[in-house]
């Protein structure tokens, strides 16, 4: 039987080093459009010694995403060992998916516009991936759900789609030097989160209905008033 031979230390620190700027390059570029040469050209390699290490723009693309989840899951695994408390559960999900939007704004660029690039083998792989990190999420928000609004299983998902938005929208306005550390960025999200899941909600039925029969106006071509 034929060994797959395990990648060299110095191949896999640069091949993370590799992903790592092409993260940035797409980031900023966006996917579509750019070359493996410009890749290459991006990542400080020459064409030939980048396909050394990967075959495709589509591979360099699964490896961010696929990377960056299970970095995801584990880290918040670790972090979730031996607390028993929901709110602090909550809190721990939310402070280590803070602090890896912050330390890696990049590849949270990648994992949320290029969501729907790769080809659907690819796709897949990662879909399961990113389910898996969805599910923990969603089981201490559940936990957290019965004690408060009881609006059945659609509205907890709901709601846990409303989270993990929230989360995944960090990247896009984070700024150390004005909104402070991800554990302060941590304990406003938490804040927002838990007071939604815990506090009365009362609903105006009647303000739905008025809102429900407004016609809405076109995105363009409203014309002049």
């Amino acid at each position: 039987m034929k060994r797959t031979r395990k990648p060299r230390p110095q191949s896999a620190q640069k091949r993370l080093a590799i992903l790592d700027a092409a993260a940035r390059a797409i980031a900023k570029h966006g996917f579509h459009g750019m070359s493996m040469r410009e890749l290459a050209r991006e990542t400080g390699q020459a064409l030939a010694g980048f396909y050394n290490y990967f075959s495709s723009k589509d591979e360099v693309l699964f490896e961010i995403q696929t990377s960056a989840f299970e970095t995801l899951i584990v880290t918040a695994e670790d972090a979730l060992r031996g607390i028993e408390s929901p709110r602090d559960r909550l809190f721990a999900f939310i402070y280590q998916h803070g602090r890896y939007v912050a330390e890696h704004p990049d590849v949270m660029r990648v994992l949320v516009q290029e969501a729907a690039t790769l080809p659907p083998h690819m796709r897949a792989k990662v879909r399961a991936l990113k389910e898996r990190y969805y599910d923990l999420g969603h089981a201490i928000i559940a936990r957290l759900y019965r004690d408060g609004p009881k609006g059945g299983r659609a509205d907890l998902e709901r709601v846990t789609y409303g989270i993990f938005g929230m989360l995944n929208s960090v990247y896009g306005w984070y700024e150390p030097e004005r909104h402070g550390t991800p554990g302060e960025v941590a304990r406003s999200l938490h804040r927002l989160a838990l007071s939604g899941l815990t506090a009365e909600y009362r609903h105006n039925a009647d303000i739905e209905r008025r809102l429900a029969v407004v016609t809405p106006l076109p995105l363009l071509g409203r014309g002049k008033p």
